[in-house]
């Protein structure tokens, strides 16, 4: 009998609670986990434009302060029934979507899994969890991996780079509306590394082989309590055939591999802060 998969889960990566009513937010989600059959996993970010903020009158300087308070009301909410319907799930399970030391340690303090596969991020996710008084076994982390999958990288690259370089000029230009910095100069194909950084972290884009990619993703990921991974299906537009072929090897060929991959190298310790 041929196994049976867990049902498909559902979720945000990220969405902006500093632009909603936390009862909104709340009450949206709600729906979305009663209508999915209790599948909703939420992603929250700080956001990174000032625009939006501006669009919503709401501070951006202070927006760290701000994401902590709204998470925690959010939560708050579907614990006291302050919302109705309240969602299925009890407690919905909830995601920092943060990528530097002090983001890291809000989804520690708030006790929530942390959007960032980083070892050096763990460290300061883990200060968190202790500040807030949790179980720093319940840490989990997940992440959007910047993995593109083919098979064959070296045809694919030339293929892919122009809309990895205009989904990074889109970021980078937004980035600094409203601040009154710089526009920064505008990347072309060639700026891009198409070889691991000598570090072993992610370079910008990397397009693997299933076969690289989970030897890849097990050296990055080995020792952190990662509970799942996302991949982008297409960067910014990428030829169909290029988009199909990924979908299929990530969930066609990628699952196995990466469970060898784990079986074959066995389990080292995360690096974790003194204090834990």
């Amino acid at each position: 009998m041929p196994a049976v998969r867990p049902p498909t889960r559902i979720g945000t990566a990220v969405v902006l609670p500093n632009l909603h009513k936390p009862a909104q937010l709340a009450e949206d989600a709600a729906v979305v986990d009663l209508i999915s059959g209790g599948r909703l996993e939420i992603g929250f970010g700080a956001g990174y434009r000032v625009p939006e903020y501006d669009l919503f009158d709401a501070d951006f300087s202070s927006r760290f302060k701000q994401v902590e308070r709204n998470i925690a009301e959010v939560r708050r909410l579907w614990e006291e029934g302050g919302v109705t319907p309240g969602p299925i799930q009890s407690p919905v399970p909830l995601w920092g979507g943060f990528y530097g030391p002090r983001g890291a340690r809000i989804a520690g303090r708030l006790g929530i899994g942390l959007l960032h596969i980083s070892h050096e991020m763990y460290g300061h996710y883990r200060e968190g969890l202790f500040e807030g008084g949790h179980d720093p076994e319940l840490a989990r982390v997940s992440d959007l991996l910047p993995v593109i999958l083919a098979d064959d990288p070296e045809a694919a690259w030339p293929r892919v780079a122009p809309h990895l370089a205009h989904q990074m000029n889109t970021y980078r230009q937004a980035s600094v509306e409203g601040t009154g910095r710089p526009r920064p100069p505008l990347l072309s194909p060639g700026d891009f590394p198409e070889t691991p950084k000598a570090d072993g972290s992610w370079s910008t884009l990397e397009i693997l082989t299933p076969e690289d990619a989970a030897v890849r993703i097990h050296e990055r990921t080995n020792g952190l309590p990662v509970k799942h991974l996302i991949f982008w299906a297409s960067i910014a537009g990428m030829p169909d055939d290029l988009v199909v072929r990924n979908i299929e090897l990530v969930s066609e060929r990628l699952p196995a591999l990466l469970a060898e991959s784990r079986a074959a190298a066995g389990p080292r310790p995360a690096k974790v802060p003194a204090g834990g």
